[in-house]
């Protein structure tokens, strides 16, 4: 039971009525501040009541910005401009309440220490405020000072606050502090679910740009397997006609939504201008220098592009640093294209050169390091020998059907996905 005395003597019945009604404030309050997650209401709700009950002229929240060090106001009545800067941790009443986690009263402020009177003058010239007396309280929840209520001013004639309203403020502040917690977490939960939501939709939108698998006898089929919601590879394929079928196949450096936005960025470009240059040199020379403009230092973009003209069985092909393919002939041996030029986005007006390669009765395997990088429980990683033992296993079996059971194996065997899966197989008739 908490017992707040003034300087008159009260009598015994009124002083126990007074510790009744702020015992009940104070489960008013928890009710009230139950029923709202809403950071802004809560706050403002809280000091509503504070003020009412201290009789003060002001209040306002300070929370602490724990990245900056500085305390922020998010919340203020009657005590105008708060919102326009910032304090230090270590400043005025505030930085000793948080310092000392307990409600700190300033009877006099033009009587007390130099640095907490030069304090709030200043404070008072940045709010056309006058500042008298002082209460602050550290909002303390979950054992964690999350920042102050400061209280300026009681509206009697001396405008001074007196013990008995600094020990009201300390009681007072725990249930405001629980609320505002809960609201904060509340509130950066909803934001959390907001930036997930869309994470997801960029996930959906990249799902759209991957090219869909067609109806059989035809000659290309692709899978990618994101590591998380959003991917750092890509492909597509298309009819070009006259028994020719473009391909592209890349993989942006790092991870996260910064890369996925670079896939997004690549892949709309190879869409766009895979339509009308027919030249796979020259059409990586125009995706260089497009990414070179704009792409972050540091990032990126490996691909492989090319077209396969099922009329001549040959394949024209040019690799921007990007895994060399693996090719199965009808023999069962396997080959590689390892011509390769710098990755896109390091050097402008770079000349990737292009090469023509028979491909008659083949396969061919063009996939990202994801592939050959996945480890098994061992720790061992599957590498480009390992991945020839699942092309062998699963070549039989239909182009659209063969990627995903090739890494549905992969994964059923115990091997741990860290980086996005992506291949894109070609069969040569």
């Amino acid at each position: 039971m908490f017992l707040f005395k003034s300087k008159k003597p009260i009598e015994p019945k009124k002083e126990a009525e007074q510790v009744n009604v702020d015992l009940e404030l104070v489960t008013k309050m928890n009710q009230e501040f139950a029923l709202s997650l809403d950071l802004n209401d809560t706050l403002m709700n809280a000091l509503r009541v504070i003020i009412a009950r201290l009789n003060a002229e002001a209040a306002n929240i300070f929370l602490i910005n724990e990245q900056k060090k500085k305390f922020e106001c998010i919340a203020s009545l009657h005590q105008d401009y708060l919102d326009e800067y910032e304090l230090d941790l270590k400043d005025g009443v505030m930085g000793k309440a948080v310092q000392q986690r307990k409600c700190i009263r300033v009877g006099n402020v033009r009587k007390d220490v130099r640095e907490i009177a030069e304090f709030y003058f200043d404070l008072d010239n940045k709010t056309n405020f006058t500042t008298y007396s002082v209460l602050c309280s550290p909002l303390i929840a979950a054992n964690e000072c999350i920042g102050v209520i400061h209280c300026l001013n009681k509206k009697t004639q001396d405008k001074l606050f007196i013990e008995d309203d600094r020990k009201l403020l300390e009681t007072l502040s725990a249930p405001a502090a629980l609320a505002i917690r809960n609201a904060k977490m509340a509130k950066e939960m909803v934001e959390k679910n907001k930036i997930q939501k869309e994470v997801e939709i960029v996930g959906e939108i990249q799902r759209s740009l991957l090219s869909k698998n067609k109806e059989k006898d035809f000659p290309i089929s692709g899978i990618n397997i994101p590591a998380k919601v959003v991917s750092g590879d890509f492909y597509n394929f298309s009819d070009l006609g006259d028994g020719k079928y473009g391909f592209g196949v890349a993989d942006v450096s790092g991870k996260g939504i910064k890369s996925s936005l670079l896939m997004s960025k690549a892949s709309s470009l190879y869409r766009c201008l895979s339509k009308t240059n027919f030249s796979a040199s020259d059409l990586l020379f125009q995706l260089n220098n497009e990414i070179c403009e704009t792409i972050s230092r540091g990032m990126f973009v490996t691909m492989l592009i090319g077209i396969y003209d099922s009329n001549k069985k040959e394949l024209l092909l040019s690799s921007a640093g990007h895994e060399p393919p693996l090719i199965l002939s009808a023999d069962g041996t396997f080959s590689n294209f390892s011509e390769a030029g710098p990755p896109l986005g390091i050097m402008p007006k770079t000349k990737y050169p292009e090469h023509t390669i028979p491909f008659e009765n083949s396969s061919m395997y063009i996939f990202t390091d994801g592939i050959t990088e996945i480890k098994n429980p061992n720790g061992e990683m599957l590498g480009s020998e390992g991945f020839e033992n699942y092309i062998k296993k699963y070549q039989s079996t239909s182009i659209n059907d063969r990627l995903k059971t090739m890494i549905d194996d992969i994964l059923g065997a115990g091997h741990v996905q860290k980086d996005d899966l992506t291949i894109v197989a070609i069969d040569g008739k």
